[in-house]
């Protein structure tokens, strides 16, 4: 016999980040909500994002500087900011005993270095609220009549009723733990138009073989540049890692979006910059005084002040100098190779890591079809949009969760009925000061 659930005021589908806090904001202004997850418990991908360590958000902006953070889309996300930015957001998290540092770049974590304790703040947060939780709960499809959604199937044959419906399903990105996409499927069905979905912060490999041979060597703050038919189309400072074929680290991860869809007309060619401080006059100056120095050492030797072991032997061999060669034996040419390299270790890009590699999707439901005030479908009266499932994707630091806690928050916010009679209370108190 078909199951029928009770109706709800709100059901939240996907339990992730966007969607635990949709969840808990609509039932903190007492909305009877239910939360929608396929896995046997919500937060399965925040377990893994930072490594493990959660990176919350991004304290280096002003509002509009942080949705500049998202290129063309950032536009959309200056009403959900402003709503819930970057200090709610600790707040939120600090007032619930997740205590907060911030690192390097702005980045903030938590201090337990621990992202079970942001879940366990986010499953508290719910559970104050009375949300339901049907974990283990895999919808199928949206049922929709006269512009309504009206239930969402499950794939035990029963159905979820709700008045409203905040679909958070995410992307694809690390697909094993449930981001299939499939929450783009049923969106289209309704009508939404759903963009190219791409592996966006993933590694980048390239066709050169030595790059084998640094695997596991990092670059602290290096400039990664793509080039494109000749001219550079764009350049992102950070970390490199280099891995078995290719690289990696927060400058690649936030490289790889756009180099991934430059590869797709044509060879990209990358070029680390070592030194980004120091033009290529300067450094040349530098290393002749570095060879007048230890002119009576071998070029390995003498390099190591500049580069690791590990990286040491490649970039002389790249340059054309035998390792154990005098470097009062180095001639010019060989010394401008070397110093060229380090402004520039060249590569050329084969593809992106596929969307099992992939931190966040690139691509969703078109912006130009939800109100980035209250993250409401235009098309469809009683549905919102949350998160990863919205074409919304920035760089690594904390900015794409934020994105997830703002836009969470604000459809939580506005699916529930108490938040609208409370909005019409405040209008009718205006109206009666004016009189």
């Amino acid at each position: 016999m078909t199951k029928i659930h009770p109706t709800y005021d709100v059901a939240v589908i996907g339990g992730g980040p966007a969607g635990m806090m949709a969840a808990g904001r609509a039932a903190e202004l007492g909305a009877r909500v239910v939360l929608v997850e396929g896995n046997r418990r919500p937060g399965t991908k925040l377990l893994m994002t930072g490594n493990g360590r959660c990176n919350l958000t991004n304290v280096g902006h002003d509002t509009r500087g942080l949705a500049s953070m998202f290129g063309a889309g950032g536009k959309f996300l200056l009403s959900a900011f402003t709503a819930f930015g970057v200090e709610a957001t600790i707040a939120f998290f600090e007032a619930r005993g997740g205590r907060t540092k911030t690192e390097p770049g702005g980045r903030v974590f938590p201090v337990s270095d621990r992202a079970a304790d942001v879940l366990a703040s986010l499953t508290r947060y719910m559970s104050q609220g009375g949300v339901t939780v049907m974990a283990g709960a895999r919808v199928t499809g949206l049922d929709a009549d006269g512009g309504r959604i009206t239930r969402a199937r499950l794939s035990d044959g029963g159905t979820v009723e709700a008045n409203n419906f905040i679909v958070c399903t995410g992307g694809r990105s690390f697909p094993r733990t449930g981001s299939d996409g499939a929450g783009h499927g049923w969106l289209s069905a309704l009508g939404h138009t759903v963009t190219a979905l791409t592996p966006a912060l993933a590694p980048l490999k390239v066709s050169e073989a030595w790059v084998r041979e640094l695997e596991g060597a990092s670059l602290a703050g290096a400039v990664l540049r793509a080039y494109h038919g000749g001219k550079l189309r764009g350049e992102s400072a950070g970390e490199v890692v280099f891995t078995r074929n290719g690289i990696s680290g927060p400058a690649a991860l936030n490289m790889s979006g756009a180099a991934g869809e430059l590869a797709g007309r044509g060879a990209v060619s990358l070029a680390i910059d070592l030194m980004p401080d120091t033009d290529e006059a300067e450094l040349d100056a530098r290393l002749q005084d570095l060879f007048r120095e230890k002119q009576n050492k071998t070029a390995i030797n003498c390099v190591t002040g500049l580069l690791t072991p590990k990286l040491a032997p490649v970039f002389l061999k790249l340059a054309g100098i035998v390792e154990d060669e005098q470097i009062n034996r180095i001639n010019r040419a060989q010394r401008l190779a070397l110093a060229r390299l380090l402004k520039g270790l060249p590569f050329t890009v084969t593809g992106v890591g596929g969307f099992d590699r992939a931190m966040v999707t690139r691509g969703g439901v078109s912006l130009k079809e939800v109100d980035g005030k209250t993250m409401r479908s235009k098309l469809v009266e009683n549905l919102y949009l949350a998160g990863e499932v919205l074409d919304l994707d920035g760089p690594s630091g904390g900015y794409n969760l934020q994105m997830c806690w703002s836009t969470g928050y604000v459809a939580g916010d506005n699916s529930s009925p108490a938040r609208k009679h409370s909005s019409r209370f405040l209008d009718f108190a205006r109206n009666d000061k004016q009189g």
